[in-house]
């Protein structure tokens, strides 16, 4: 019985080495050349600003640079929710990123209301209430 397992075990192994299934690489098959990327060279010199203000929505910011081969300078101004215009102009060049943030106005805050009156107590209301039927006698 044994001898049968062993060579039907050969038999097998034969047939699967008769198969042309594609070898995986080894560590001898050296990797694929990388796809050749040119090297990022900024577009210098440009020039660039928006500003958006929306008195609906309470949006009030803008922002504009500019860049020549050997700097880059701009500002940019936000509405912060109490009142104040914050603005940062900055410059970045060999030296470093170095920023200037200041703020235009007076911080206010609204008086703190509750939004219901002080004696308020809410009335019991189920949401659904049932009519009893015409025909009904307890």
């Amino acid at each position: 019985m044994h001898q049968l397992i062993i060579i039907i075990g050969l038999v097998l192994s034969g047939a699967i080495a008769q198969l042309n299934l594609p070898k995986t690489p080894g560590y001898s098959t050296p990797p694929p050349k990388p796809y050749p990327t040119p090297g990022y060279e900024p577009m210098m010199p440009y020039s660039f600003s928006y500003a958006v203000v929306d008195g609906p929505s309470y949006n009030n910011f803008g922002h504009q640079e500019t860049a020549d081969t050997k700097a880059v300078t701009g500002s940019y101004r936000v509405a912060l929710p109490d009142g104040r215009m914050q603005i940062v102009t900055y410059k970045a060049d060999e030296n470093g990123y170095v920023a200037d943030v200041r703020y235009e106005g007076k911080a206010t805050y609204p008086e703190s209301k509750p939004s219901y009156p002080p004696n308020y107590k809410p009335a019991y209301k189920p949401a659904y209430q049932p009519t009893p039927p015409k025909n009904y006698k307890p």
